[in-house]
């Protein structure tokens, strides 16, 4: 099954789930009517039940008051018991909160780029009454403005021309079916012999480089990742060789604590290289098995930063001639198209080998992704959907594209 045929199963089940809320919401309770008619039955027992109260009352009138009182205490003390045993379990047995499942944690972090792409496909649509030239340019602008990237979006107005000639396509939905239809095939084909899991080494040590300028989500995304191989029971180490920025190192420390693993740090303003060596001489001691290196984000087009990469490069490859087995570039997925300008000059200067894609869940311009497939060919190895420790997930390109477009295909299926 084709990714575009997996986002329609997804629409139709999407859609089935609705009608069915539909109907359950408009079913009308049918209220039993009360009973008018007294029958002799009825009236029989009634007359029997006031007889036995009265006898009953006849007897208390006889019974000492001090009994009652004495009974009454006992029974609360018993009701009072049986209450206590009743709690017990039901506060021991609190059911434990099941995990989110992936796709429901893109569908969740997509949110606003769906919204957003839904408003300009509506926009698209109300602004013109025909297919025509002035339509496919208006595409082109959409998807621009959509992040969907400049080569993309000509690439896919061209195809749409044919496209829409070939199904002879007229109606609104119909056309937007296929524009839908025409980023999808590209961005899968785009990705046939792309890897997108990390490189992590099944024996010995995994060293990942992390590079990216500043406040992209660096440190939180390397704290987050070393959380999740901790938990598998992996021994991580954490280089704070970002020696430059004010706070960096304090930064680290303070994600090392939260995911439990340790720190190997200088001193502020100190070597870069001089920490991932001793890191590295570290992690062969310990016998770790991952390796998580911070390193500073300067403006990206200074050369001397990128010659204090090439510089740690050389560190780490003197104690591991095959590391480092990741250059994961960090980009926040909010600045859009100035994410993928870092992402242009990183490539040029630097062996990136992968991206980690910060903050999707916060911005409405998710279709950078599309872009940076089909224009910089680079893989996205993780996406951060959220804010929490465990929010930071390996890249699910078929999860992405299904939580991407499956609300903004139309009736036509």
């Amino acid at each position: 099954m084709g990714l575009f045929d997996k986002i329609k199963s997804a629409f139709i089940r999407d859609k089935q789930k609705e009608q069915e809320v539909e109907e359950l919401e408009t079913e009308e309770v049918v209220e039993e009517e009360p009973i008018d008619v007294v029958d002799e039955t009825t009236i029989e027992v009634t007359t029997e039940e006031t007889e036995a109260i009265e006898e009953v009352e006849e007897i208390s009138e006889v019974m000492p008051e001090v009994d009652i009182v004495e009974a009454t205490i006992e029974e609360s003390q018993a009701i009072e018991e049986v209450a206590e045993v009743e709690l017990e379990p039901i506060v021991a047995s609190e059911p434990t909160p099941e995990p989110v499942a992936t796709q429901e944690k893109y569908d969740k972090g997509l949110a606003k780029t769906r919204k957003t792409f839904k408003q300009r496909m509506n926009e698209l649509f109300a602004n013109f009454r025909s297919v025509d030239e002035d339509f496919f340019e208006e595409v082109e602008e959409t998807l621009i403005s959509a992040d969907v990237g400049f080569e993309t979006s000509m690439r896919i107005a061209d195809e749409l021309r044919q496209e829409v000639k070939l199904r002879n396509a007229k109606k609104p939905g119909a056309v937007q079916n296929a524009i839908i239809e025409k980023l999808v095939d590209l961005y899968e084909e785009e990705g046939l012999n792309e890897v997108n899991e990390l490189n992590l080494q099944p024996n010995g040590l995994s060293v990942f480089l992390f590079v990216g300028v500043n406040g992209v989500g660096k440190t939180t995304s390397i704290g987050k990742l070393a959380n999740q191989y901790r938990e598998q029971g992996k021994k991580v180490l954490l280089a704070a060789a970002d020696t430059f920025r004010a706070g960096a190192i304090d930064q680290l420390v303070v994600w090392g604590e939260r995911a439990q693993v340790e720190v190997v740090r200088g001193k502020a303003g100190g070597d870069p290289a001089a920490v991932v060596f001793d890191a590295m001489q570290r992690a062969k001691e310990e016998n770790a098995d991952v390796l998580l290196v911070d390193t500073a984000g300067r403006l990206q087009n200074k050369v001397n930063l990128m010659n204090e990469l090439d510089k740690i490069k050389r560190i780490i490859q003197r104690v591991d001639p095959e590391a480092p087995h990741e250059v994961l570039l960090v980009l926040d997925a909010t600045t859009g198209q100035n994410a993928m300008t870092q992402a242009k000059q990183f490539k040029e200067t630097t062996d990136v080998t992968g991206l980690v894609l910060t903050k999707l869940d916060g911005t409405a311009k998710g279709g950078i992704v599309l872009a940076i497939r089909n224009e910089l060919h680079l893989p996205v190895k993780l996406v951060g959907l959220g804010e929490g420790i465990d929010d930071l997930e390996p890249f699910n390109p078929n999860d992405f594209v299904v939580g991407l477009f499956k609300e903004l295909l139309q009736e036509e299926y």
